[in-house]
């Protein structure tokens, strides 16, 4: 090949190495791979997010990524980081604790090479294929694992869990279903059949395993709130009003026949009885003592808070001498987001944490099907970070990450072109 085109095999390493197509090619390659490494495996992620970064050095335009830096979709993760760092130094954990507290707000610092990097790609759609492709997938091992056990990757997982756990496996399959709503109805618009129902296939699966293997407390309250989302936004209220009929007799059908959604959903009064009555130890029990705590936490250092990697230590505290289970509890994660913000870094946190979350949601106006991915992205975080802390959680905040840099860098691309997403983008 090299003597067709007269170069030594030196020289077009070398132009390669020299050519800023074929480095953002490798970026692209690299985020694809990310995406479909996200629903299986944590330390592939973990890998592929630092040579995400590499690959970006060889053809950075500084000036025009110190541009990137000073907009607010950039400065507000940014600062919640800074805030991590400069919290170790008024808290009183150990040093190990504090550092180690710091590194979940660390991946928050790869939006914004992503948004510079996919302001400026032709292939930002490919990284959400392949994380519904990688979903589809687990959606199979999902209810192979459900029909026979043995098949898990992981030793005594829940029932339908191929690998990691049934609140990872929740949040991608609920952000799948919900996401397809959109190039369902766009396609149905055009009456192109075979696609719409194509969509519909694929929503009906995740929502079924959702409904008949496993799936969490969590993604029950927040889907039908995404779903609302979607109907405010894209639909007519007579369109509106037969998806909520549809909605309810499919709701009803499922609770019918489905033993497993009728125990998730009993769980959730069942729990809270037994931790008032009896002080049991339940994990609804446990999140509202989780709850009353920070909120004392919060009160004896209202506005910086206790500092990076306090909160162990502070639920240490307030449990000595507690003879009661359920007021013994020890965690280093109230298990809610403003709350997880609010003990380490007061209301300066909050500040900045919904800041972050406010100019991401303002990024993602307008129409179209990348527009709706990254608001989707937002809401599900916002709303499933009422009960978890999912943007320092690995997963969670990592589909954040994703979501949100690749979207929001099309989105940027998009009005920088003076253009809007074509309805075309849903193929």
């Amino acid at each position: 090949m090299t003597a067709l085109t007269g170069e030594s095999p030196v020289v077009l390493p070398l132009r390669r190495w020299r050519d800023p197509a074929a480095w953002r090619t490798t970026v692209d390659v690299v985020a694809i791979l990310l995406a479909a490494a996200l629903p299986w495996s944590t330390s592939l992620v973990s890998i592929l997010g630092v040579v995400l970064l590499i690959t970006m050095l060889p053809h950075l335009d500084l000036k025009a990524f110190l541009r990137m830096l000073r907009r607010p979709i950039s400065i507000a993760p940014i600062a919640l980081f800074a805030l991590a760092l400069l919290g170790t130094l008024w808290s009183d954990a150990a040093w190990g604790a504090r550092l180690y507290a710091v590194g979940p707000a660390a991946k928050l610092l790869v939006l914004p090479p992503l948004f510079y990097h996919f302001e400026r790609s032709q292939r930002g759609v490919w990284v959400f294929v392949a994380f519904l492709g990688s979903c589809v997938l687990m959606v199979v091992a999902s209810t192979a694992v459900a029909f026979d056990p043995a098949l898990a990757l992981k030793p005594n997982a829940d029932h339908g869990i191929f690998v990691k756990n049934y609140i990872d496996q929740s949040q991608e399959f609920s952000l799948c279903a919900v996401a397809l709503a959109y190039p369902m109805a766009r396609f149905a618009g055009e009456r192109r059949w075979p696609l719409a129902l194509l969509m519909l296939v694929l929503m009906l699966a995740f929502l079924a395993n959702m409904v008949f293997v496993v799936t969490s407390r969590t993604a029950l309250v927040t889907i039908p709130i995404m779903l609302a989302v979607f109907g405010l936004i894209h639909l007519k209220w007579r369109a509106n009003l037969l998806i909520l009929l549809v909605a309810l007799a499919l709701g009803a059908t499922a609770w019918t026949v489905s033993p497993q959604l009728r125990q998730k959903v009993a769980t959730f009064t069942d729990q809270y009885q037994a931790y008032k009555e009896d002080r049991a130890v339940t994990s609804i029990g446990e999140r509202l003592e989780f709850w009353r705590k920070s909120l004392h936490f919060l009160a004896e250092a209202p506005l910086i808070g206790h500092g990076t990697g306090a909160t162990r230590h502070l639920f240490e505290l307030a449990a000595s001498g507690r003879s009661d289970l359920s007021s013994g509890q020890v965690v280093g994660n109230p298990h809610n987001q403003t709350l997880y913000v609010a003990v380490q870094w007061g209301a300066l946190g909050i500040i900045i944490l919904y800041a972050m979350w406010l100019s991401h949601l303002l990024l993602f106006r307008g129409d179209g099907l990348v527009p709706w991915i990254g608001l989707l992205v937002v809401v599900q975080n916002i709303f499933t970070s009422l009960f978890n802390s999912h943007i320092f959680d690995f997963h969670e905040g990592w589909m954040y990450v994703m979501g949100v840099g690749v979207a929001g860098g099309m989105v940027l691309k998009a009005r920088l072109q003076g253009a809007s997403f074509p309805e075309s983008t849903a193929s």
